[in-house]
């Protein structure tokens, strides 16, 4: 039980050196001392907290989303259509190539005659 709670704590700090290694306790300081210091709180503190630290707003993550579902439609869209396009592409190589094949097997069978 005591090794349990011993491996507990060494886990705890650290994870606690970690955060202060990589500066996030020092950012979420001087966010939440931004917080403290505003005259008028605000309404919704996460966001606060979360435009301070560089985020999107709950708004602006709702429009990027929105604004991501627009352009993966507009991808499929151009993406059905470029498919088409190359078929077509092919199509017309294959009845090109077709028909030079028959004009000079023609050209060829009066060269014959001749």
């Amino acid at each position: 039980m005591m090794r349990y709670k011993e491996e507990k704590e060494a886990k705890k700090e650290a994870f606690r050196k970690y955060l202060e290694s990589s500066g996030v306790l020092d950012a979420l300081t001087k966010v939440l001392v931004s917080l403290y210091e505003q005259n008028e709180k605000p309404s919704s503190a996460l966001e606060f907290v979360q435009q301070k630290l560089g985020g999107p707003t709950v708004s602006e993550y709702e429009k990027l989303q929105a604004e991501i579902s627009d352009l993966q439609t507009r991808y499929n869209e151009l993406l059905v259509t470029h498919e088409e396009t190359c078929k077509e592409l092919e199509e017309l190589k294959s009845s090109h190539n077709s028909s030079s094949a028959k004009e000079t097997s023609a050209g060829e069978a009066v060269e014959d005659e001749a």
